[in-house]
């Protein structure tokens, strides 16, 4: 799918005039007519595109022929499994034209399509491109403080009962984390790069934006590490409560067992088909069965007192 944009009047509207000079064309997954049409109507390298189309493709930013790609790694949410997951994103930045790419629709640019960013203009190709790193670094930090959130939930649940289904929902999120951290981590060598080789013409009104954009950046990379570290202890902790849950269980079900045997060891004694005290006794069944008693009183206090139970 592709969608061209421009702005007119501070006011972004769809335009089908995709060789038109300042647009943004916003590419969705695009066919192969479609990326024949964009490098048609804007001279982009084909390569370009496609790379983005790699769903492992590792943040970056190249240039060639006067044309500028960004990748970055941006977070998506997978509603099947409740599971938060990151796809990379390609900006191409020509001497006309500003080209978005990805394999599907994303939340980054939701804002921008619906004009709810400020000094949104497209023709500003370098301010565009730093508002939608600041846009995607402050998605990850509200993805962040829901995985808190959800976290914290699950953590409750857990003290109460433990059940596969929290711990799976638990595993989720830590994967999530790994996803963000090494996510940002390579966004943060991309912008690195931009404020070091000056890859990009920089304005002087733009510089504090980039700035921004790299401090809301590390902001995230540190929720998630701490968060992954939280984790990381949280798995570890009810693993150990499990496995402690588990001798429990066993160490209880061996002393039901061992009080059982006794008055079974007792009953086999007189059970043998042999001469036997009682076995003339108007009252011996009474007294094997008052014995067995005794027996299993005896050995519970005696397992409890070695704290059994």
């Amino acid at each position: 799918m592709i969608a061209v944009y421009n702005t007119i009047n501070d006011i972004i509207v769809n335009t089908d005039k995709p060789e038109e000079k300042g647009t943004w064309i916003n590419m969705i997954n695009p066919s192969e007519e479609e990326i024949a049409l964009v490098t048609k109507a804007t001279g982009i390298e084909c390569d370009f595109i496609n790379d983005v189309l790699d769903d492992d493709e590792r943040p970056r930013i190249e240039t060639e022929k006067n044309q500028i790609l960004v990748i970055i790694n941006v977070p998506i949410i997978q509603n099947a499994t409740v599971i938060y997951e990151t796809i990379p994103m390609g900006i191409i930045l020509t001497e006309d034209h500003f080209v978005t790419v990805c394999l599907q629709e994303v939340n980054v640019l939701n804002d921008f399509i619906n004009g709810k960013v400020r000094d949104l203009q497209t023709h500003k190709k370098t301010r565009f491109l730093f508002q939608i790193l600041y846009k995607s670094a402050s998605l990850y930090l509200t993805l962040l403080r829901e995985i808190e959130r959800k976290t914290n939930e699950i953590e409750s649940a857990l003290i109460k009962s433990m059940k596969n289904k929290d711990l799976i929902r638990l595993l989720n999120l830590q994967k999530s984390l790994v996803y963000f951290t090494t996510s940002l981590k390579s966004n943060e060598q991309v912008m690195d790069k931009m404020l070091r080789t000056k890859v990009l013409e920089i304005y002087e009104e733009d510089q504090d934006l980039l700035e921004d954009v790299i401090i809301e950046n590390k902001q995230a990379l540190e929720m998630a590490e701490t968060y992954s570290n939280i984790s990381n202890s949280m798995m570890t902790s009810f693993s150990s409560i499990i496995s402690n849950n588990l001798n429990i269980v066993m160490k209880f079900l061996a002393s039901i067992t061992i009080i059982l045997a006794l008055p079974t060891m007792l009953a086999s004694f007189f059970g043998m088909n042999v001469k036997i005290p009682l076995q003339s006794s108007d009252d011996g069944f009474v007294i094997v069965v008052g014995m067995s008693i005794v027996l299993c009183f005896g050995g519970i206090i005696f397992l409890a007192k070695r704290k059994m139970f």
